[in-house]
């Protein structure tokens, strides 16, 4: 029987240009003299004979090549119309059979794709991407992207020498998502999809949701199972789920996984995530930091970024292995009980012609209009967050790292950025929102969203806002009109108190409302204190370098900084190097300055960040009651002459407390005279100016009794000698 097909049709498909292969491809009905029959039709280019085999009885009929480009056509019984493979002669001769990907029962239902539609499919990335499947006992890879404006899309990759003619995938028309299984296929194949836009334009085109990529600057994705990997930390998430971890020390170290080591023997320097994990854990263990964060490890094409500027949301970036390397580090870490918290980029992603960018040649995932579409600072574009498919890419991100790779918290990065539609922007390149204002309410619905699943789904985990306005309610409950974080990084207090820092002592008399500013607005929020990798860069130079004073009063300037910070209100954040007094700004292209460790001073600041830590581990007072006003209590905050700062810091037991006294001048105070709540005997268990810390050793007996004279409206009183530029700390002696 002669086929009924239109040679133009073929041809169209053949050269690439068919919108939907679907409609000509695979099994379908046709009417014959007969009656019903069904042609069955396979693009095959490079082959020299297609067979069409009956999976029942194993009869081989040979189907006719139609087009000399390839086109194969087999017209056979209703009977066998779905239960078939294809038996290929290659031109040197050799034979294989595979499943007809165009025969195949789709893996996304229609209610995945309903969801999708809606913005509600939290789990997407287990369709979409692509993911190993076997059919008919036959394994392959089922590939699926979004790409409703698509003329047409293909599979390319190593497997058909980057030519997708023969791989074109089907649409789903609702939905405008596209989808192939090709068999035969495994984990490890590189792809993209060759996006044909309308007007005949192809663009080679990175899978958004890949698990994992090729080394930059390469860009092809990599077929990458992710359900392999033998998890050992299930003691640490029982945990997690059953505790606030808001009422526990949190004192987190940050960094840049590929300039905190440098291996010489590796690619570029960089170290293995397994390396690393090993050492960062023992470093961690160490000196008492409970979580790490990291600088964002989603794949991103532009090294000097520091990975800010995302295209592979789905993926860990290849610069430090593989993604059960990564498993095993945040499995490493939580094994010896640390957390692990990635920083996240929903506010921005870069240009890059193979990423998100006008992906299916129109604006996509972004915004077609530059005033809401374009980051004016950063030169990149910015989410539609109003559309549901990508308000679900997002989200399903985020819950994508808790669920996958078992991460403890998401920090969110540039958050204002986010708020506002007229950040950074002048007056008529911004577009009001439906009321009039410059709030972005999709973004709010985002964020919010994002809170509520992220909380509900993975209980215990933390979200961290990076939010440096004022914005009523970052770190409050949706359900009270807050935005739904765990907590929010306190930009204020870092700004105000590193200004007071680089003042001479002899100035800081008149700055003194920039010390005791943060505690009139200390508990309108959850606060991290925050001295990350933002206040070392960019000129600004190293923390120990903006420390005001000559060489020995730097080093005691950034011992009484941490101290200070250390006991103030608030979970804890410092970027590595810090912990040390590095002096040179941080520099992602080169390890951190282990060096300085030789020097008594440098080992001083790190001894000193280790003892803090264990402070706040082991004192109630310095984490039960970090965001309720309740766990503190000024005892002095007038003393702007001599610049001094006294205050108590409670547990929930009222009567275990602390009493905190910094002097921010390079003059000693003798028999200083401080009110403290009880007169009771208190010992000295913090001196910033210790000998231990490379400090003058000046302090005080090991117990000082109180006398009954009241001081600071309080009924008792201790007489300190206070160390220069040095904080304190006093328990009562029970």
């Amino acid at each position: 029987m002669r086929t009924q097909l239109s040679m133009h049709g073929v041809s169209s498909l053949v050269q690439g240009n068919l919108e939907n292969p679907a409609q000509m491809l695979g099994a379908h009905p046709i009417e014959s003299e007969q009656g019903t029959a069904v042609s069955v039709r396979a693009f095959l280019p490079d082959v020299s004979q297609v067979w069409l085999v009956e999976n029942e009885t194993n009869n081989a009929l040979p189907m006719r090549r139609i087009h000399p480009g390839g086109f194969y056509e087999a017209i056979c019984s209703k009977a066998s119309s779905r239960n078939y493979r294809l038996r290929i002669a290659s031109k040197h001769g050799d034979i294989q059979e595979m499943q007809d990907p165009y025969n195949v029962e789709s893996y996304l239902t229609e209610f995945d794709l309903f969801l999708f539609g809606e913005g509600r499919n939290w789990q997407i990335y287990n369709k979409l991407g692509a993911h190993t499947r076997a059919v008919d006992g036959v394994s392959g890879v089922n590939f699926a992207v979004w790409a409703p404006n698509a003329e047409s899309v293909q599979v390319i990759g190593d497997f058909n020498g980057w030519d997708g003619r023969q791989h074109a995938m089907k649409k789903h028309v609702s939905a405008g998502v596209w989808e192939l299984f090709i068999p035969n296929l495994a984990a490890g194949e590189k792809y993209k999809y060759r996006v044909k836009m309308h007007g005949g334009h192809s663009v080679d085109k990175a899978d958004p949701y890949s698990f994992h990529a090729e080394l930059p600057p390469r860009t092809a994705s990599i077929v990458t199972e992710l359900n392999q990997y033998e998890w050992q930390d299930s003691s640490w998430l029982e945990r997690r789920a059953d505790s606030d971890p808001l009422s526990k020390p949190m004192n987190t170290y940050e960094l840049h996984l590929g300039s905190w080591r440098r291996d010489p023997e590796g690619h570029h320097g960089w170290m293995n995530y397994r390396e690393i994990a090993h050492q960062l854990v023992d470093y961690c263990k160490k000196l008492g930091f409970t979580h790490v964060e990291l600088m964002p490890i989603s794949e991103h094409p532009f090294t000097g970024s520091w990975g800010y500027q995302t295209v592979g949301y789905f993926g860990v970036t290849s610069r430090y292995g593989s993604a059960e390397d990564f498993m095993y580090f945040v499995d490493h870490c939580h094994q010896h009980d640390i957390g692990v918290i990635l920083d996240w980029v929903p506010a921005h992603f870069p240009k890059d012609e193979f990423g998100l960018r006008s992906f299916d040649g129109s604006a996509l995932y972004e915004h077609s209009d530059p005033r809401q579409g374009e980051h004016p600072d950063w030169g990149t574009m910015i989410f539609n967050y109003g559309r549901n498919e990508v308000r679900n890419f997002l989200i399903a991100n985020a819950l994508f790292w808790f669920d996958k790779y078992h991460i403890d918290g998401l920090r969110v990065d540039a958050v204002a950025s986010m708020l506002y539609l007229d950040y950074s922007r002048k007056d008529g390149e911004w577009i009001p929102n439906a009321h009039g204002g410059r709030e972005n309410l999709d973004a709010i619905h985002l964020l919010r969203e994002f809170n509520e699943q992220a909380h509900a789904q993975f209980p215990g985990i933390l979200t961290l806002a990076e939010e440096s306005t004022s914005w009523p309610g970052v770190s409050r409950p949706t359900s009270h009109g807050g935005l739904g974080f765990s907590a929010k990084w306190n930009m204020g207090w870092m700004n105000d108190t590193l200004r007071y820092m680089r003042n001479e002592p002899i100035h800081r008399q008149h700055h003194h409302n920039e010390l005791t500013f943060s505690l009139i607005y200390a508990f309108t929020e959850n606060f991290t204190l925050p001295l990350s990798h933002d206040e070392v860069v960019h000129g600004k130079g190293s923390l120990i370098g903006q420390m005001s004073g000559d060489m020995w009063q730097k080093f005691a300037n950034l011992r009484l900084l941490y101290s200070y910070m250390w006991t103030h209100p608030g979970k804890k954040l410092l970027f590595m190097g810090s912990e040390f007094a590095q002096w040179s700004e941080w520099n992602y292209d080169a390890e951190i300055q282990w060096d300085l460790l030789g020097w008594d001073t440098h080992q001083g600041v790190q001894k000193l960040v280790g003892d803090l830590n264990q402070l706040v581990y082991n004192e109630p007072a310095l984490h039960e009651l970090d965001f309720d006003g309740s766990g503190f209590e000024w005892i002095d905050c007038m003393n702007y002459q001599e610049s001094i700062i006294s205050f108590v810091r409670k547990a929930r037991d009222p009567s275990d407390f602390l009493i905190v006294t910094c002097n921010f001048t390079p003059v000693p105070r003798e028999g200083y005279l401080v009110g403290v709540p009880e007169q009771i005997a208190y010992r000295e268990i913090f001196n910033s100016d210790s000998e231990f810390y490379a400090g003058s050793n000046l302090g005080n007996a090991p117990v000082i009794e109180a006398s009954d004279l009241s001081h600071h409206g309080r009924p008792a009183s201790v007489k300190l000698t206070l160390p220069p530029l040095a904080t304190v700390v006093l328990k009562p002696q029970r």
